[in-house]
């Protein structure tokens, strides 16, 4: 039985509803500083504004398009909005948009070198280049035929990866066939980002297995402590073998003292990742690479250009100084996938670097923003956000009303108002119900504070003057 297929837009139908996206978005950028920040909605509003059941026949594209007015906006928290001073960013730019829009309308699945040469080896130069922009150890660069840098959908996945490689190291293949020695232990701070606990889950070990490692006054791990935990564990007949630091904990992106760390993890011959998804970015500026320091002695590193580097989420940049440990922890060969190019082993096939077998051609955006900013432009951005951030810190510091949580780092100021948590839980909820700002809150020393993070692709510096003013004012 054979039946005609669907009707597809003509190539001019498919222009002009090009057009009327792009166009749509370019109207929105425009006037994304006027919409409220946090959706004014309640919990399942949006999806009342949807029919019970889809449509039975195709609806124009204009229709769908208006719905984009009527029921997507008033639903969504505008994460590009110049007022968005939450979290961490999750920015884009013009260039990375259309990046991904090639990426999606060539619609590659780039799982081996053989399904499409260019989305690997874009892929290996831009993840090259970083290194050098960012004044990366050269041993990541896949030059060097031993390690190499592959990108992730987000820093979760990369801590994922990164203990898996880890534990076939230390396990010497045995674990990927036989399962996991229930005595090894994994090693983070207590600011350590949730992914971990995550991947201490999924990868099978259990969240009991992963030791916390207390804090000094700054929010960085103890070295010392760390130390003594290891010690500790290997003294009862446990097996330490992974530590991962932290360069940006989420809470008041506090860098951890990773040059000692790693000084330990070399001496008891455990595999360290670092973390730095919202820092790494900073290093672009040759005056923030203190930020670095230590990497030389990492496994592993990983940071997003998806928070702060003007490329769309999602993209996560992993890198690894040896890349057999953690290819022999995914790879898995089937016959329908062997060709001659992976058997040869002239060609990096990515699927061996990541947990699913498929994935999107995710450089494109990437490679669209680095070339159409440059090094300067980039660094500019940086530069940018870190000046008007120390331009807030100084501000709280001159107004008797309110304290400094914690000395600022790069791009983010903790603060909060002289008084009571209750208090600052009342401005945080004011602020954010204005639809004017919004921010996020951390707990540190166990007082309640506000997180200003400054990141946002079209933030200036009005738009921070303002948001001063409104908290004052509230």
């Amino acid at each position: 039985m054979t039946t005609d297929a669907p009707e597809h837009m003509s190539a001019e139908e498919f222009r002009r509803a090009g057009y009327a996206v792009i166009d749509w978005l370019a109207e929105y950028y425009e006037r994304v500083d006027s919409l409220p920040v946090f959706p004014q909605v309640s919990p399942g509003e949006i999806r009342a504004c949807l029919p019970d059941a889809p449509p039975a026949e195709g609806e124009p594209f204009t229709t769908i398009l208006a719905d984009l007015d009527h029921i997507v906006l008033p639903g969504l928290m505008h994460w590009q909005s110049p007022n968005f001073f939450g979290y961490f960013p999750a920015n884009t730019s013009p260039p990375s948009i259309l990046g991904d829009l090639a990426s999606s309308g060539l619609g590659v699945q780039g799982m081996l070198w053989q399904t499409s040469p260019a989305c690997t080896e874009i892929e290996t130069q831009v993840l090259d280049w970083l290194i050098d922009m960012l004044d990366l150890p050269e041993k990541f660069k896949s030059t060097t035929q031993r390690g190499g840098g592959v990108i992730q959908d987000t820093a979760s996945s990369a801590t994922l990866c990164a203990l898996l490689a880890a534990r076939e190291h230390v396990s010497e293949i045995t674990a990927r066939e036989r399962g996991l020695d229930p005595d090894l232990r994994a090693y983070c701070s207590e600011e350590t980002h949730s992914s971990m606990e995550k991947a201490m889950s999924i990868a099978g070990f259990g969240r009991e297995k992963l030791r916390k490692i207390a804090t000094d006054n700054q929010l960085a791990m103890d070295s010392a402590r760390l130390t003594e935990a290891i010690v500790n564990d290997r003294a009862q007949g446990l097996k330490p073998f992974f530590v991962c630091a932290t360069v940006g904990t989420t809470s008041s992106l506090a860098i951890d003292p990773v040059e000692a760390i790693g000084a330990i993890c070399a001496r008891h011959e455990l595999w360290l990742h670092v973390d730095a998804a919202m820092a790494g970015t900073a290093a672009l500026c040759p005056e923030f690479r203190h930020i670095n320091a230590g990497l030389a002695l990492a496994d592993s590193y990983c940071f997003n250009p998806h928070k702060w580097m003007l490329t769309n989420f999602d993209c996560d940049c992993f890198y690894v100084a040896d890349r057999e440990p953690l290819i022999r922890a995914l790879t898995v060969m089937p016959e329908y996938l062997r060709n001659e190019a992976t058997q040869g082993g002239e060609a990096i096939d990515y699927r061996d670097w990541q947990i699913p077998l498929g994935r999107r051609f995710r450089a494109m955006k990437l490679w669209f923003v680095i070339r159409s900013y440059g090094v300067r432009g980039l660094q500019a951005f940086v530069r940018h956000h870190i000046g008007l951030a120390e331009e807030f810190e100084g501000w709280i510091e001159a107004d008797p009303a309110f304290e400094l949580v914690i000395p600022r780092s790069l791009n983010l100021v903790c603060f909060r108002k002289r008084g009571h948590d209750d208090d600052n839980r009342a401005l945080l909820r004011r602020l954010n119900e204005s639809g004017r700002i919004f921010l996020t809150h951390t707990v540190i020393d166990g007082r309640y504070c506000l997180r200003f993070c400054i990141g946002q692709t079209y933030t200036e510096r009005s738009h921070v003057e303002r948001a001063w003013q409104l908290i004052r004012e509230i």
